[in-house]
């Protein structure tokens, strides 16, 4: 507990090194290149068309039309319609519904 601070408690201080690391001006920042690379043709870092659509497929019915949201207490196992709604292969076995 070096260094934490607790309510009401004393504060602790403790000797830090500060570690300062030079970037030269000819490095790209990610987005120069990112960019760059898009003028340039480079398509290795964009998603393709057709993966972009196949994506939609799958979230674009979600989005229209969302499925009710269940609340639960915090650090519980979750809402008691996840017991029926979310069934694995084996079974689910909620040890405090039992």
């Amino acid at each position: 507990m070096d260094g934490i601070s607790l309510p009401n408690a004393a504060v602790h201080f403790r000797q830090a090194v500060l570690v300062v690391r030079y970037q030269p001006s000819d490095v790209m920042a990610p987005y120069e290149r990112l960019l760059g690379d898009a003028m340039q043709g480079d398509l290795t870092l964009f998603t393709r068309e057709d993966a972009v659509e196949a994506a939609w497929r799958v979230v674009d019915p979600v989005l229209s039309n969302p499925p009710p949201l269940h609340e639960y207490d915090q650090n519980s196992w979750g809402p008691s319609e996840a017991d029926a709604d979310i069934r694995p292969p084996a079974g689910w076995y909620n040890p405090v519904a039992s």
